[in-house]
């Protein structure tokens, strides 16, 4: 009989697979399709594109010894650069939350909306401080998916925040605005980052959906584990825009500079280096977790259930020292790993009962989640 890891000090296996698919998510090459709230779907062409003419640059660069050195050289020293600068922002938190669209108007409207009793009064001038938030409700409300759901003269555009909220109503509120705003803090418009952002977005919704049934299933707070599942990435969001920003800056200049002097290797050393993924990998495992209290810290949101349980997960060595909220939402991040991983068949049989063993899931829990349909977020 196998013995049992359930609960302890995390074992180097279990670390190796949560790596694995973490990897996936940020170094692998694979194409994902895009899912049907994908907010970078107009990039799929530029960066197919983008691949192409690299790929068409380094095998011509690979056939040319002197050409070749200029590459090594040159991207050597243009990644180099971008992780000195990454390196110096990311030993700051501050520095992190100034670069991050993350403010404590977001951080209340989740407190509000998953608090015992709702109140959309407190909620509405929240939303109208946030342009973003506001078009993305009121886009909702407007779109056939939810059009039929209101009462008479639905052809008509509602604009009125007052009205959209009320027409929304609480339980659909609590469902779409924490989705809105983690997707608003997702990276977009990057080129260079459009697959990994896409993973990463499925790994999340994944999650989520897990954290909801197991909340169901428990009779736990819906709301609250639901926003609590998807602020998780906070951290994880926070590293890979920075770097993926501070990437694309200074590999624009360096390209503009390139062209501007007329020297084709050098041109061409600088558009064939690819975005430094398996050194950003690093810098997620090294400050994710922990970001994802300490922004909220820094926001005065201290006291918050939100930052009590990213802090738990992130400094408790072992499983069976957390709370009910943070091992709920580790049971289901730890389901979305095995979920994903054998989707791909990058995980065994073995792997996945050690996984399930640790992380203490029930074959109840596990029933209940093998019948979800995890490709959306049901968010009405």
């Amino acid at each position: 009989m196998a013995i049992s890891v359930a609960g302890g000090v995390k074992p180097a296996q279990i670390i190796e697979v949560e790596q694995r698919l973490l990897k996936r998510l940020i170094i692998g090459k694979e194409k994902v399709a895009a899912m049907a709230d994908d907010i970078n779907s107009e990039l799929e062409m530029d960066a197919n594109k983008l691949a192409v003419e690299r790929e068409a640059i380094r095998a011509r660069l690979a056939k040319q010894n002197e050409a070749k050195a200029v590459f090594e050289a040159v991207s050597s020293q243009l990644i180099a650069s971008v992780n000195a600068n990454i390196e110096h922002q990311l030993s700051s938190p501050e520095q992190v939350l100034a670069a991050s669209k993350l403010d404590e108007k977001q951080v209340a409207l989740l407190e509000f909306l998953y608090a015992d009793q709702v109140d959309l009064a407190r909620i509405r001038p929240l939303v109208e401080s946030l342009p973003w938030l506001k078009r993305d409700l009121i886009n909702m409300l407007n779109s056939s998916s939810f059009r039929h759901r209101r009462p008479k003269s639905s052809d008509v555009q509602v604009t009125d925040i007052k009205l959209v909220l009320n027409y929304i109503g609480v339980e659909n509120l609590q469902a779409l605005i924490p989705y809105f705003c983690l997707r608003n803090l997702m990276p977009s418009g990057q080129t260079q980052m459009l697959w990994l952002s896409r993973k990463l977005w499925r790994y999340t919704v994944v999650a989520a959906i897990a954290a909801q049934t197991l909340a169901k299933l428990h009779n736990k707070p819906m709301a609250f584990i639901y926003s609590c599942s998807l602020m998780s990435q906070l951290g994880t969001v926070s590293v890979i825009n920075q770097c993926g920003k501070e990437f694309d800056d200074m590999w624009g200049n360096w390209l503009r500079e390139a062209s501007a002097s007329g020297d084709k290797a050098l041109y061409d050393a600088v558009m064939a280096t690819e975005f430094p993924a398996n050194d950003v990998y690093q810098q997620v495992l090294a400050h994710s977790h922990a970001l994802n209290w300490q922004l909220l810290y820094l926001l005065e949101f201290k006291n918050s259930r939100l930052a009590k349980t990213f802090k738990a997960i992130d400094t408790h060595l072992k499983y069976a020292d957390l709370d009910e909220d943070s091992a709920l939402i580790e049971r289901a991040n730890c389901y979305a790993k095995v979920y994903l991983l054998q989707e791909v068949g990058k995980i065994t049989t073995a792997e996945s009962r050690v996984m399930f063993d640790y992380y203490q899931l029930s074959e109840q829990e596990l029933i209940r989640l093998s019948g979800q349909n995890f490709r959306k977020l049901p968010l009405f």
